[in-house]
């Protein structure tokens, strides 16, 4: 066991003081005095600490403390306290005698005086320490009133009419006390513990699924590249294809009106000689072709050619693109999307629900409804689908408006008063918007969100069996708000709380 710094311990008793005596040791006054009469009145003292030879006029001089380490605590560290009355030898103390205030080992405890004011108790505290400041008498009661130990004269004077205890029944009482506190708090380290142990275990797993994501991302745009490449020779074959089509379709009818303006053109000097011509007979009798009276089909069509279908590659962009997109979805993004609607007959009476049951409105009109057990007395309405197992993801627009609240809760939740409102209690889990202040909500309990934010399109997303409720604003960049965590023990339904003039609508993914 380590020792005190003797430097500022006295050396007999092992105490601390605040003023002291030197030979060539430290000791407190009462202990120096104690050894120098059991010496006699001789000039010769031996140093009651190692018990040498007496030499003449020791020099008993006062010690400084200074600015010294304080030792250990006695909580950290017991101390062995020796007999007072021990001088040539080292005996611990086995008992305190508080009226002596003294320390008995096992051989002075048997001669002490057996006499009932002479209190003995364990030589673990200072026997001042054991008596009244004020009347210097033995502390014998606890006053639970004052929470401080008492004597028999500050009974008699001032605790009369107190809850009173021993000393021993309040220290076992103490005790148990402190064991229960003690149970609780071990148990409450060891949770920490625990709670270190699950964090430093989830820190040494981020690197290894940090890397399983970045390869997985990776995979996904690897792939959507080779189906973009794909796609792309796909629409640029289609316009080859199209372009090598219609110039041979074009050049088709070029020649088919060359040969047709060779025809036009000698009919034309035919004309024009019998224009020219004086001779009757021969202007009368020469045929001449007339092309305005052709039939439709003997003419050229010059749109039969065609075009270049752009709409055509729009098309096959449009329907290659959806199936990438989609794709990419199911492979990266696992997770069921059922379609929400509204449940009117949870809808309170001044919420107008939408045909489609998409959208949810604030209405300062009665709807007058008719009641039901589950139908919400103001602002509220739920889906009619409920969650109880894998992910889901969801998407809602908000109206400007000051006030409304989107969110997941439980069925059981109450209908009427402040306890119904989403978020306001155990049930509920919110995002919600109260003047111009975001925050997330559950249990009365707000998480408040930067001014920044100005979510007029949120995301949802329900982990159930892993017990997590994500909340993102749906800006430039995407941004997640934040996260419950918990154990789900009912289907979760998709609430919607709206007032003043404010709207939610359900989006289609």
């Amino acid at each position: 066991m380590a020792s005190a710094p003797e430097t500022i311990v006295c050396s007999i008793c092992l105490t601390m003081y605040t003023d002291a005596v030197s030979m060539e040791h430290n000791f407190c006054p009462k202990c120096i005095d104690r050894v120098l009469n059991t010496q006699g009145g001789s000039d010769l003292h031996s140093c009651p600490a190692f018990k040498e030879e007496p030499e003449e006029s020791p020099s008993i001089k006062s010690a400084a403390l200074g600015n010294l380490n304080l030792p250990l605590s006695p909580l950290e560290e017991p101390l062995v306290i020796p007999c007072s009355y021990c001088i040539h030898s080292s005996a611990p103390a086995v008992k305190t005698c508080l009226h002596c205030e003294a320390f008995l080992c096992d051989d002075h405890l048997r001669v002490h005086i057996k006499s009932p004011e002479h209190v003995l108790s364990a030589p673990s505290t200072l026997p001042e320490d054991q008596k009244c400041s004020i009347h210097k008498k033995i502390l014998e009661y606890y006053c639970n009133e004052d929470q401080t130990c008492i004597c028999v004269y500050c009974l008699a004077e001032t605790h009369r009419t107190h809850h009173l205890d021993s000393l021993h029944e309040a220290t076992e009482q103490r005790k148990k006390r402190l064991k229960g506190i003690l149970e609780t708090l071990d148990a409450k380290r060891d949770k920490a513990d625990e709670d270190i142990q699950n964090l430093l275990t989830q820190k040494d797993e981020i690197p290894d699924k940090a890397t399983s994501l970045t390869e997985s991302v990776m995979a996904v745009f690897s792939e959507i590249r080779r189906q973009l490449e794909d796609l792309e020779s796909k629409a640029l074959s289609e316009i080859s294809r199209q372009k090598e089509q219609v110039s041979a379709s074009i050049s088709d009818l070029i020649q088919q009106l060359e040969i047709r303006k060779d025809e036009l053109s000698m009919e034309i000097r035919h004309i024009e000689k019998l224009l020219r011509s004086t001779d009757a007979v021969t202007v009368l009798q020469n045929q001449v072709v007339d092309f305005s009276n052709m039939e439709k089909n003997e003419t050229v069509n010059i749109h039969s050619a065609g075009s270049l279908d752009d709409f055509l590659v729009a098309l096959i962009l449009y329907d290659g693109l959806g199936d990438i997109v989609t794709k990419a979805k199911e492979d990266f993004y696992p997770v069921e999307s059922p379609e929400i609607l509204l449940d009117q007959t949870t809808a309170a009476n001044n919420v107008a629900i939408s045909e489609d049951l998409k959208s949810a409105m604030w209405s300062v009109v009665s709807q007058r409804r008719r009641e039901t057990p589950r139908r919400f007395q103001q602002y509220q309405v739920f889906s009619i689908q409920g969650i109880n197992s894998g992910r889901h993801y969801w998407e809602v627009e908000t109206s400007e408006a000051e006030y409304w609240m989107v969110g997941m809760a439980y069925p059981s939740m109450e209908t009427n008063g402040d306890q119904s409102w989403i978020g306001n209690n155990k049930k509920s889990w919110c995002f919600c918007r109260w003047h111009d202040e975001y925050s997330l909500r559950h249990d009365g309990m707000d998480v408040q969100l930067f001014p920044s934010v100005s979510a007029n399109r949120c995301g949802v997303h329900v982990g159930y069996d892993s017990g997590r409720l994500s909340f993102y604003e749906l800006c430039d960049p995407i941004r997640h708000l934040h996260t419950f965590y918990g154990n789900f023990s009912e289907p979760l339904h998709a609430a919607f709380w709206v007032n003043d003039n404010g709207w939610i609508k359900i989006r289609k993914l």
